[in-house]
């Protein structure tokens, strides 16, 4: 008996450490789908492990009714391995089934969830009750346990931030600067505006309305202060409107004991005041929307405005103590927040995520009397594109994590960027009516917002898989074109691999991309035929452009950085990069593109606003003039940089090249920047050119770029 005792308790012994052993080597295989599908435009599901090639045929997945029964359906794993698609399907409620035989690795990866619920719908439905909400967020909190996938209930993966020349809104006939605009006819907030006769700019927490009809004698004609904790962000001009974006906190409504927990949370506030008489603006309405501001667009008197909502989770873990619901706000009806209807909620389909795009549009031809309008979807945004027809919003769709890929980051101590494809959403505009037409998944990231475009009838965008240092995966570079319903039709895939996206432009039948890694490469893509895109040319310069401006048809600008290989001992050589680069690059030949001339200012470490914000691009078309804000520093010998001074570089660009015409730096011996003095925007209104900074004013004249006037706003 002890002898069998004994053996027994080795075998407990070893199958305890076999299991122990087993659960350790185990690669927890997890699934991602979104629990909402449009009929027409299909569901997917991403796994975090490659499924056998054969999975499906051999009925390892396969998909049930709300009654258990099998359905026929087509179903394809995409080439990734790793993503199942169903294009159609019909309208009800479904499960995805997986077994775990269908997971590539055999006995030592397993499922986490053996099945994935979703529901098919004809079109958008909007929410009825609070208990549809609750099961959307119940079914993210499910996934984040089950998946441990971050970004479902944190801020990550979002972004609260930010074509053709056909759609540049610049024009040489004005006779004072315009914001620099990716579509003709949609207007982009910006820190400053100015109608020739009064700049409107943003000073830190107030807004400073100057009086610029006497360039020499120009004077603060009035500042608009704001409540405490409201910061201006951007503006529009709108006839005799002026329209003042800002974030504020707010303490959100809660019922109970006012020494109870009460969450704050950021708000997006708009002022409207009357400036028929700038020196007396008239504040005639103000209103807000729960979220940071994504982005606005200004279009036919209509402002459209989104803001990105990130419920507070300690108030939906104690029901009854708050809302979770978006919140608005109506100096019309009150200043009290208030949740909006379920009513106006829908649940954006293929999203996953646990925040909110809130879309708000008002008619500003009557801002005292016409209604407020407000649309909250379930899922995040990042970049926004809008046309004067359609307004389209993009969010990440983050793969699954594998269980190696989070062994790596225990085992590094670092953070690993996240595989993620790219979600659109595409809604139709009519006046103050946003209704959800179409959405799709691409492969890859976008950079920014002029990584897409719409063009009769087609949109198109340019997509980055991957990362660039990633040898045992290089990075590629994918051009999609999708039709009307964003169901995709054409393609140029896999450019540059190794390399990764770092501009974009589009004009009318052509696009222009810019990847980099070593060298700047340039792509000239004809998407003259939707349905077969293809790469007419390519050119390979130093450097790179981060922003690319079309002078007209057959030339562009680019804005970037000028770099150089280093040689390293025994060991391959390394980019370093130099000053700031302005090239023209030359495309009458479509096969064969051509740096035809270039500039280059400063040494390492020097830059410009403008290669991150298109908006700090000051243009007079009619005299060929383009201006930046620079910041100046010196490289020297052994790698240290000096700061040298900053201010606004202008310059005369035509189709035969680039000629420095004013330099207004200032420069210092005092070795650092001066944020309060620094150069935000650059215009012109008549006969003279104006800096804006968020504490002065100056101007000089266009004829010699002699100095004028310089106002304090201190």
């Amino acid at each position: 008996m002890l002898k069998n005792r004994g053996i027994w308790i080795i075998v407990a012994v070893l199958v305890a450490v076999f299991g122990v052993a087993f659960a350790v080597m185990s690669d927890k295989v997890s699934v991602s789908a979104s629990s909402i599908a449009l009929a027409d435009q299909g569901w997917r599901a991403n796994f975090s492990s490659a499924l056998h090639a054969d999975a499906i045929q051999k009925g390892q997945l396969y998909i049930t009714d709300s009654e258990g029964n099998p359905v026929e359906v087509e179903m394809a794993l995409l080439e990734n391995g790793k993503t199942v698609d169903v294009p159609e399907i019909s309208v009800g409620e479904y499960k995805l089934h997986i077994r775990e035989s269908a997971i590539k690795g055999g006995f030592l990866k397993s499922l986490t969830a053996t099945e994935v619920s979703f529901a098919v719908q004809e079109k958008l439905q909007k929410l009825s009750n609070a208990e549809e909400l609750q099961k959307y967020f119940d079914q993210l909190r499910t996934l984040e346990k089950n998946n441990g996938q971050p970004g479902l209930f944190t801020n990550e993966g979002s972004a609260a931030t930010e074509e053709s020349a056909d759609s540049s809104s610049v024009s040489g006939n004005e006779e004072h600067s315009t914001t620099n605009n990716q579509v003709k006819g949609v207007d982009e907030a910006d820190l400053v505006k100015t109608d020739g006769s009064y700049i409107y700019a943003i000073s830190e927490t107030k807004v400073v309305i100057t009086d610029i009809r006497d360039p020499e004698k120009m004077t603060v004609a009035k500042e608009l202060a704001f409540k405490e904790e409201m910061y201006p962000q951007q503006l529009f001009l709108e006839n005799n409107l002026l329209v003042v974006l800002g974030s504020e906190y707010a303490i959100a409504p809660i019922e109970g004991d006012i020494l109870e927990y009460r969450p704050r949370t950021t708000l997006t506030s708009v002022y409207l005041y009357n400036i028929e008489d700038p020196e007396n603006p008239e504040l005639v309405r103000e209103f807000g929307t729960e979220g940071d501001l994504n982005s606005a667009r200004l279009t036919n008197s209509h402002l459209y405005y989104v803001t990105n909502v990130y419920p507070d989770f300690r108030v939906f873990q104690e029901p009854g103590n708050g809302e979770i619901r978006p919140q608005t706000y109506d100096s019309k009806n009150g200043q009290e927040l208030q949740p909006l209807p379920y009513g106006n909620i829908a649940i954006l389909p293929g999203t996953m995520a646990a925040s909110y795009s809130v879309i708000t549009a008002i008619d500003l031809a009557d801002p005292e009397k016409n209604e407020l309008v407000t649309e909250g979807f379930l899922g995040g945004s990042e970049q926004l594109y809008m046309t004067k027809e359609n307004l389209y919003l993009t969010a990440s769709a983050y793969m699954p994590i594998s269980e190696e890929e989070k062994n790596d980051e225990l085992e590094m101590s670092i953070w690993l960027p996240q595989q993620a494809n790219t979600k659109i959403f595409k809604f139709a505009l009519d006046g103050t009516d946003v209704q959800f037409t179409a959405s799709s998944e691409i492969t890859g990231s976008l950079l920014n917002q002029f990584s897409m475009d719409e063009y009769e009838g087609y949109f198109r965008v340019a997509t980055t898989e991957g990362f660039a240092w990633e040898e045992a995966a290089p990075s590629k570079n994918h051009l999609f074109i999708l039709d009307d319903g964003l169901k995709q039709v054409g393609s140029v895939e896999d450019l540059a691999p190794g390399e990764q996206i770092y501009s974009v432009r589009f004009i009318k039948d052509k696009a222009y991309m810019v990847t980099f890694k070593e060298i700047d490469p340039l792509f000239v893509i004809d998407v003259s035929k939707p349905s077969s895109p293809e790469v007419l040319g390519e050119l390979k310069i130093p450097g790179f452009s981060n922003y690319l401006h079309p002078l007209d048809e057959n030339h562009l600008i680019g804005f970037g950085y000028d770099t150089k290989l280093e040689p390293v001992k025994n060991s391959e050589p390394r980019v370093v990069t130099g000053g700031m680069k302005i090239s023209l690059f030359d495309v009458t030949d479509f096969e064969n593109p051509i740096e035809k001339d270039n500039e280059i200012i400063g040494g390492s470490g020097t830059y410009s606003t403008l290669q991150y914000d298109h908006k700090a691009l000051f243009i007079h078309a009619e005299q060929n003039l383009f201006g930046f804000p620079v910041s100046l520093f010196s490289g020297s010998e052994d790698g240290t940089v000096q700061f040298e001074g900053a201010g606004p570089m202008i310059y005369t660009i035509t189709t035969d090249g680039i000629e420095e015409t004013a330099d207004l730096l200032e420069k210092t011996e005092a070795g650092i920047e001066d944020w309060a003095t620094g150069v935000q925007r650059i215009l012109y209104s008549g006969n003279s050119i104006y800096t804006v900074s968020p504490t002065e004013l100056k101007s000089y004249s266009l004829d010699n770029f002699e100095l004028q006037h310089t106002l304090s706003y201190k």
